[in-house]
């Protein structure tokens, strides 16, 4: 029989940190020390898609969001809400930020179009026949019952699904560039391992909907021919690993990997690995040089992985996202897919919202989006009162722009329109309060770090680039760097070997274009507008007698 009351308790590795199994515990020891546990059932689920403070839990029928911080708020809960059977409204949360969980029948019109994040905070992620019970691993058993591996294929090139992770490739052509590829064993990988500072999308998937990868990656590889698949995810992301690694065991033991798979004949092995931290292993082929044991350092290209990639065999690589969309795809057709977002770029965008805004975390939206909406309507505007400043789009590696780009619209074709980049889905919000300089050099810091070092121009060009960023914010910067780093940054795009030096220009030309009077402040003026830079008198030279 049904519980009357569910109680949902969002678990993922942010908010595991503010407590969230303790109060999840918590709940259930009040929900029986009232007698309540007839009615109420207390479960966890991933990500809301909004941090705060505390953590947030869902009561359900009733559709009320709650922040919990202290075992106080989890006691009023309890006894206000689930025995008195009224709200506690002091810890209430507002409705519309949850807005893919408000009822159709109550006539309260989405905002958001969730084919992605459809499951994330509805189901417990480590519950297989829940995912099933929303008609998971139905794509599955549909291709492997009524498709041919070519059907699979076209269906995905039809969709006009292109990759989540920035690049924009069409999915669908490079799963038929392996499927035509002739080889005694072809593979498919998962790029999950999500090194960008502000990106976090990916992980939230994995904690919150792990069996739609599974079934994902299991359809690619029936369409492409693959017996094999790995999910390379990044050795911090605990959390994703706890969940993935439970779901493949859990659809092993439902006979959903494994040999004939649903009596199919088709067999599929799935398996983690895990990466060290080096954000130059998001680059597929350092990804797969380190699957292979070897150092995680970029191959040269041509051949390219779809012909040759993981032990030198056909290899289909996508990232989380990208595949995450895949069996709705195959479950709802091409055309509802399409129906979705803009021409050129169809279907949805998992956007991620961090720095100075109100509603930090991710959000589904479709493709074309303008910035605008993501940070006011969606994102609740700049946090404490503070004007915009500027905002960096698409990752460490995509453009800053101004308040003057805030209705651009973000899908593939931004870039080459707008001159703003769509990227991994970044919306980095930067309030009046920080140094254009500043905020410039920590992302060349981040670069200079994380080149693995294998060519000259990003070896050397990065350090050259925080050098003269590091002189700047110190006061002792002259004009001339300006075009000086520009020339390093068009010389790093032209001959860096792998897109880590070849992204630089991005970041860096867009900063200087538009907020060139704030690094012209720092050498002429010698003076820093918002205070954050600290100059440094320069140094006496020895004079000898």
């Amino acid at each position: 029989m049904p519980k009357s009351n569910v109680v949902l308790v969002s678990v993922d590795s942010n908010s595991i940190l503010k407590g969230a199994r303790y109060f999840k515990n918590l709940f259930r020891q009040l929900v029986d020390e009232y007698n309540l546990s007839s009615f109420v059932d207390v479960l966890e689920t991933g990500s809301f898609g909004v941090y705060r403070d505390g953590v947030i839990v869902a009561i359900y029928p009733e559709e009320v969001y709650y922040e919990v911080k202290n075992p106080d708020d989890v006691k009023k809960i309890v006894e206000e809400h689930l025995l008195k059977g009224r709200r506690a409204k002091e810890l209430e949360l507002d409705s519309t930020l949850f807005t893919d969980k408000i009822s159709v029948e109550a006539k309260k019109v989405s905002e958001e179009t969730r084919v992605v994040l459809r499951n994330a905070g509805v189901i417990d992620p480590t519950n297989i026949d829940e995912y099933i019970a929303r008609d998971g691993y139905m794509a599955l058993a549909k291709v492997l019952n009524e498709m041919k591996p070519v059907e699979v294929v076209e269906i995905v090139k039809e969709s006009g699904l292109r990759g989540r992770g920035g690049a924009g490739f069409p999915t669908g052509l490079k799963w038929e560039f392996t499927m035509k590829t002739e080889a005694d064993q072809k593979y498919v990988i998962c790029n999950a391992d999500e090194g960008e500072p502000g990106t976090f999308k990916d992980r939230l998937i994995m904690e919150g909907d792990p069996h739609a990868l599974v079934e994902a990656m299991t359809i690619a590889g029936y369409a492409v021919g693959a017996t094999k698949g790995y999910i390379y995810i990044r050795g911090e992301y605990y959390g994703s690993v706890q969940n993935i690694q439970k779901a493949i065991e859990d659809a092993y033991e439902y006979g959903l990997l494994g040999e004939n798979i649903l009596g199919s004949g088709f067999t599929f092995h799935l398996a983690v690995r895990l990466g060290a931290g080096a954000y130059i292993c998001g680059e597929e082929t350092a990804l797969m040089e380190s699957i292979e044991g070897k150092a995680g350092r970029p191959r040269l290209k041509p051949p390219y992985p779809p012909v040759s990639g993981l032990y030198s065999k056909p290899t289909v690589i996508n990232n989380v996202e990208t595949f995450v969309n895949v069996p709705q795809i195959i479950l709802k057709g091409a055309d509802w897919f399409k129906s979705i977002g803009t021409e050129n770029s169809p279907g949805t965008k998992v956007f991620s919202l961090c720095g100075n805004i109100v509603n930090r975390g991710i959000i589904e939206a479709p493709m074309g989006t303008t910035i605008r909406d993501l940070v006011y309507k969606y994102g609740g505007g700049i946090a404490n009162g503070k004007e915009l400043k500027m905002i960096q789009t698409g990752g460490t590696a995509g453009t800053f722009v101004g308040p003057d780009k805030l209705d651009t619209p973000l899908d593939f074709d931004s870039m080459k329109n707008y001159g703003v980049s769509l990227g991994s889905g970044v919306i980095l919000v930067i309030d009046e309060d920080n140094c254009a300089v500043d905020v410039l050099k920590k992302a060349m810091e981040f670069f200079e770090h994380e080149s693995c070092g294998k060519c000259t121009p990003c070896r050397e060009g990065t350090k050259m680039l925080v050098r003269m960023l590091d002189e700047i914010s110190k006061g002792r910067g002259k004009e001339e760097y300006i075009d000086a780093m520009k020339n390093i940054a068009s010389t790093m795009l032209d001959s860096s070997f792998c897109g880590l030096g070849q992204s630089i220009p991005i970041p860096l030309n867009s900063m200087l274009d538009n907020f060139k009077e704030e690094f012209l402040a720092h050498i002429n003026a010698k003076e820093s507008p918002c205070g954050i830079c600290k100059f440094e008198k320069p140094k006496k030279k020895l004079v000898r007698r």
